[in-house]
């Protein structure tokens, strides 16, 4: 039933382009709580009618960005929200493309860095407090609905959270999965995956703090793309579940992260009614990120031997095509479940 409801969006998706063609995509950065032990940046896209000329945001030498208007006048109407949650390791960055793709639908979004496991913090004593990932989404949400000036008025009855493999788990922890330490311990001896595993210690994989309910009653919906660590989640938990979930994976495993063994242990264990699963053939885990530019692969692996690889997809589609698939995906999902035009 459920897959039906998410796939029916198509006439709503007309409309909504219609309605948004004339807005314009607004960005801008801030720093929330910087005095604090856990100092959040956050990025945020949001519509705008902004007249003023367009920059690129988002790109480096490696990576495309998008054309936005920094810290363009917010619009006038109430919105819903997308808060976005990267992979470990990552950055704001990884989904700006998905954001842009977001706010032409009517969508403010919002990306914060996750402290400890992004690209500018590798502070090894904030990436071992995992369970601070769903409360630092939950931060961002309190800082949008407080402050009409960073993006204007956003309705607290639409919101959803996305998020890109240990993004994935943040937004499924928020939604209202619960960590299950003793679970996930037996399930690296008998089932292992060698980089969900791995990271145990890392990342604080045994910390009882962990296992408390992280949920946000506020969370309308949630997108998860390739997560990990999914088998530490309680599966009588996840099946009590009531937020409307999509949950999409890569069909060609990198390697260490079979789809089977995570995001298809959390579909499996979803409410039906509820929940949807697609599994991208041609999709490799790092095809979820910004579009890598010609030579990128070479000039990554040249300062980090072995990471070449996030430029690499499946298939014979480009990661552009790629990236359609995906967010004509999420964005009906997303038609449904906290729609942009109530």
């Amino acid at each position: 039933m459920f897959r039906s409801f998410v796939f029916a969006g198509a006439l709503w998706l007309h409309a909504a382009v219609l309605a948004h063609a004339a807005d314009k995509i607004g960005f801008r950065e801030a720093d929330l709580d910087i005095d604090g032990a856990r100092p959040l940046h956050v990025a945020f896209w949001y519509p705008t009618r902004d007249q003023a000329v367009a920059v690129t945001v988002g790109e480096n030498r490696a990576f495309y960005g998008i054309g936005a208007i920094r810290d363009a006048v917010v619009a006038d109407r109430t919105r819903p929200r997308v808060v976005l949650s990267h992979g470990y390791g990552g950055n704001w960055r990884n989904m700006n493309w998905l954001a842009a793709k977001l706010v032409e639908q009517g969508y403010v979004v919002a990306a914060p860095d996750h402290p400890g496991t992004t690209t500018f913090n590798r502070d090894a004593k904030l990436a071992a407090a995992l369970s601070e990932r769903p409360r630092d989404l939950t931060r961002v949400i309190d800082a949008i609905l407080a402050d009409q000036a960073l993006v204007g008025k956003v309705d607290e009855s639409r919101i959803a959270a996305v998020g890109h493999s240990l993004g994935g788990w943040t937004v499924s922890a928020l939604a209202g999965a619960r960590f299950d330490i003793d679970r996930f311990r037996q399930d690296c001896r008998t089932n292992a995956s060698p980089r969900a595993c791995s990271l145990s210690e890392e990342l604080g994989l045994d910390r009882p703090e962990l296992e408390s309910d992280l949920r946000d009653p506020r969370l309308g919906a949630f997108v998860s793309l390739d997560l990990g660590l999914a088998r530490g989640f309680d599966p009588d938990d996840l099946a009590r579940l009531r937020v409307p979930s999509l949950v999409l994976a890569a069909g060609i495993d990198v390697g260490d992260m079979p789809a089977r063994l995570e995001s298809g242990y959390l579909a499996a264990h979803l409410p039906k009614a509820t929940s949807a699963y697609v599994e991208i053939a041609d999709a490799m885990h790092f095809s979820f990120m910004q579009t890598c530019k010609p030579g990128a692969a070479e000039l990554i692996e040249a300062e980090t031997p072995g990471d070449g690889i996030v430029c690499r997809d499946g298939g014979l589609r480009g990661r552009e095509e790629i990236h359609d698939e995906i967010a004509s995906r999420v964005i009906e999902f997303l038609a449904k479940a906290i729609p942009a035009a109530p």
